[in-house]
């Protein structure tokens, strides 16, 4: 599980009670597919004809410039996930991290989910010996990629469901 159980309002809008913004939002959906792409090769290696992860990174983009509804870019998110089912290690991860940054639109603390099982993909794809470094190493170019309006909301994120997030974020 990596949402909370209770959910954090500064990943709710303020339409809905909560204090985050569209732009905010949208900036969380760019960076969480930014993740997301960086580690979909893995998954194209391992199952060259299945388009469903790319495509949910995809629409996830297109949400985040008004192109498509949340529920088109969350549906294409489903069908990442559904790409993992059958799979293994780092293809299977990087499905997830498609699945994860497409429903951001729908649910922005799903940013996270994206960052994680993005790093998840390059400890798997990584030798045993150089699992933990790769994923710190994933980990920091992620954080390079984090706009600056919402570096600080992502961070303490990180901290806050880092064990959710079987402890990624320690880099």
């Amino acid at each position: 599980m990596i949402l909370p159980k209770v959910r954090d309002p500064r990943f709710i809008t303020v339409r809905r009670g909560g204090t985050l913004t569209d732009d905010d939002h949208h900036l969380l959906a760019i960076w969480a597919v930014d993740c997301a792409e960086h580690v979909v090769p893995l998954f194209e290696q391992e199952r060259p004809g299945d388009d469903r992860p790319r495509r949910a990174i995809e629409l996830g983009r297109s949400w985040a410039r008004g192109e498509v509804s949340w529920w088109d870019a969350r549906a294409a998110g489903g069908h990442a996930n559904a790409a993992a089912r059958d799979l293994r290690g780092a293809a299977r991860h990087a499905a997830y991290a498609a699945g994860q940054a497409a429903a951001v639109g729908h649910v922005a603390a799903h940013e996270l989910g994206a960052a994680a099982y993005a790093i998840r993909v390059v400890q798997a794809a990584a030798a045993p010996d150089d699992a933990a470094e790769a994923g710190r190493a994933e980990c920091r170019w992620q954080r390079a990629q984090l706009p600056v309006a919402i570096r600080d909301l992502v961070l303490d994120d990180q901290r806050l469901r880092n064990e959710l997030c079987w402890f990624v974020f320690d880099c």
